[in-house]
């Protein structure tokens, strides 16, 4: 109760995310064709890593359902994974724990991961951090090189969107294989 203010904040957060996308939207008119298809496929591929992977680690550690629906929830920005946590009966208030660290920890070593691949596109870049990293990946984007950020931008609300729509669906065909 005492950090709901906090909650409450963070949606119009995420939306705020919108105005670089809409202030660069002739950048990404410009590489829409690569755009889609790289940001579909990204999250497509974290949405199905991410699953999989918390279902073996839940399985390897005897995480309860509870635990376990909350960290597959975790992969996108706060007030998305809070409500899809509700919808696959995770914990909202352990949900907004893991994504916190999810994205302080992609942040973090995301700078290493993209130096590794030698992948020089700031575009690509942003898909990424905003894939992987959500909120915490987009503010180091735009630190990195303001096009990366309106990527990560739009990426982060796309991927978010994505999972709320059809993660329920996926974790449930997943769980059930």
């Amino acid at each position: 109760a005492d950090t709901a203010w906090i909650v409450e904040l963070l949606g119009p957060a995420t939306v705020a995310f919108a105005i670089p996308i809409y202030e660069f939207r002739q950048l990404i008119y410009r590489y829409a064709v690569v755009l889609a298809v790289s940001i579909v496929v990204s999250i497509v591929v974290g949405m199905l890593v991410g699953i999989a992977s918390i279902m073996v680690f839940a399985s390897v550690f005897k995480f309860d359902a509870t635990l376990t629906y909350s960290l597959m929830a975790r992969s996108i920005s706060t007030p998305f994974a809070i409500d899809l946590a509700q919808q696959i009966h995770g914990s909202a208030a352990l949900v907004s724990l893991f994504t916190l660290i999810t994205g302080v920890v992609g942040m973090v070593i995301g700078d290493m991961v993209l130096a590794w691949s030698k992948i020089r596109f700031h575009l690509a870049h942003g898909v990424a951090f905003g894939n992987a990293s959500h909120g915490f990946g987009t503010a180091r984007a735009s630190q990195r090189h303001e096009s990366e950020g309106v990527i990560a931008s739009l990426t982060m609300v796309l991927a978010g969107l994505f999972m709320v729509f059809f993660g329920p669906a996926l974790i449930h065909l997943m769980t059930a294989i």
